[in-house]
């Protein structure tokens, strides 16, 4: 009997999350640290033996747990991963832990809490990436939103109240017709197994419908335009755990809604709306772009450049269908895909660094403020901040060399060879996002110190600089070396492409 790793990785934040709970006094609050952190840590080592016995070559769901959960309708406690849902289940547990490490320094008020909420918001997470029950999947999907709720409206600025609700509604709600379409395929097929909802013979306008219910939920968590306007408010009064949780994980579960759910499900139906999700995703890399390049509020200008950048992974998804239409070639559908799923960790590791720095000057600000126009020359006092933030901003970027340019690239590449206009419009996201980032940078670190309340500075903290390490060499590595990345998504990507495309077998 294997040790039943995944049902570990789920339950054992929630387990710290209580014993951090039960810490409660403020007089405590470094023991509650202590816990979260020894959590965190655990879980990511646990990771290391998932990694290590993982079939790369094999697109089934492995390490499998499964127990009948509810009899009367066949609801079971089931989970399992292939290379898509490992490699989103490891860097869950890699975020988890920058996010309680940071939380370490940057919070002084209901530490206990906090830790507990970000816990529990962690293991929430990964039961998504892990569930093949469809109900069990929708029972993490909403689950995960307390949490988020909790800390925007108890750790956030000013506006939080109004930012937490609105997050909450737009997220809720789109999750609604997402149940309707589950219960009509657990009609279809008696069971609520994901893998038995493949294969379906749906007629065309029930897959469109099944498609567009799908379609709110998945686009709203990405989110795209134009369900995308709680995205900057949810970042701006998010505490920086928060907004790392949102940039890092949270937005990639809509890109991994339509990859496990909407395209294997109604093929027909992904295939002909296409051109909708292209150009939606088109709108997302430029429009949003251009707003972001006039924002005075440096989370909002990173939060839009986040839509911008999960345009990209959108496109990567449903570009597969015109690149086969148009010359057949299966290692183009292949690298579209994939390089899809390399920009949703890439977006992790450069957008999440920027939010944690953009936190770290905020807590240093007598008024925690996030404008730029009250910033300049931070270079002058945290030189090595100044080097770390330029490295995640030249990711963020797309320089090559960094995990930012390797996503981006195999998405314009393939898609340069099916329609020319299209790679074209995507490849402009490479000087707007040089504008709007190295535009931010200079007016924030260049130049004179001129408030006087910057002199008061300092330089990074030891867990600070711990965390952008630990971010930096994920840059590098998948910049550099992406191939173990690529290795473990290559039979998964497989098989959804042939769910998904007629004609195409796994490879």
């Amino acid at each position: 009997m294997h040790l039943p790793l995944l049902s570990l990785l789920i339950w054992l934040p929630v387990l710290g999350a209580m014993l951090v709970l039960s810490v409660g006094s403020e007089k405590h609050a470094n023991v509650a640290r202590t816990i979260g952190c020894f959590f965190a840590v655990i879980n990511l080592l646990l990771c290391i033996p998932l990694y290590l016995a993982f079939d790369a070559n094999s697109f089934a769901m492995q390490f499998p747990e499964n127990k009948l959960w509810i009899e009367a309708y066949q609801i079971h406690y089931s989970l399992g991963v292939d290379g898509l849902s490992l490699a989103m289940v490891i860097l869950t547990n890699f975020t988890g832990l920058l996010v309680i490490l940071a939380g370490c320094r940057a919070i002084k008020v209901h530490v206990s809490q906090y830790m507990a909420t970000f816990l529990v918001m962690q293991g929430m997470m990964i039961g998504v990436f892990a569930a093949t029950d469809a109900v069990l999947f929708y029972v993490f999907w909403e689950g995960m939103l307390i949490p988020m709720y909790l800390s925007i409206g108890m750790w956030g600025s000013a506006n939080r109240s109004y930012a937490s609700i609105k997050f909450f509604l737009y997220t809720f709600l789109g999750s609604i017709l997402m149940l309707i379409a589950l219960l009509y395929l657990y009609n279809q097929t008696g069971t609520f197994e994901i893998a038995k909802f493949y294969g379906l013979h749906l007629s065309l306008p029930v897959q469109k419908l099944l498609f567009f219910a799908f379609f709110l939920a998945f686009a709203v968590k990405v989110p795209m335009w134009p369900v995308h306007t709680w995205l900057p408010d949810a970042h701006t009064e998010a505490p920086s755990g928060g907004s790392v949780v949102l940039a890092a994980l949270m937005l990639k579960l809509g890109i991994y809604g339509f990859l496990r759910f909407s395209m294997p499900i109604v093929p027909l139906a992904s295939e002909q709306l296409a051109w909708v999700m292209i150009g939606l995703s088109l709108i997302a890399i430029v429009y949003i772009g251009f707003v972001a390049i006039v924002q005075t509020d440096m989370k909002k200008l990173i939060a839009y450049s986040s839509i911008a950048h999960m345009g990209f992974a959108t496109l990567g998804c449903f570009m597969v269908y015109d690149i086969i239409r148009v010359n057949g070639s299966y290692q183009d559908a292949y690298m579209s895909l994939e390089g899809a799923v390399v920009q949703m960790i890439a977006h992790a590791f450069g957008s999440g660094a920027m939010f944690l720095g953009v936190g770290m000057l905020a807590d240093r600000f007598y008024n925690h403020s996030r404008m730029i126009h009250d910033y300049g020359g931070i270079a002058n006092k945290m030189p090595i901040f100044a080097a770390f933030f330029m490295l995640f901003a030249m990711s963020n970027v797309g320089l090559p060399g960094t995990a930012g340019f390797v996503g981006e690239f195999m998405v314009i590449m393939s898609a340069f060879r099916a329609n020319f206009w299209i790679a074209f419009i995507a490849a402009l996201t490479l000087i707007l996002a040089a504008s709007y980032t190295l535009w931010m940078y200079k007016r924030v670190f260049f130049g004179e110190t001129t408030n006087k309340h910057l002199e008061e500075f300092k330089d990074l903290h030891w867990i600070e600089t711990t965390n952008y390490i630990l971010l930096t060499v994920g840059v590098f590595y998948l910049g550099l070396y992406p191939a173990p990345v690529l290795n473990i998504l290559h039979a998964t990507v497989g098989h959804i492409l042939a769910l998904s495309l007629p004609g195409v077998t796994a490879a």
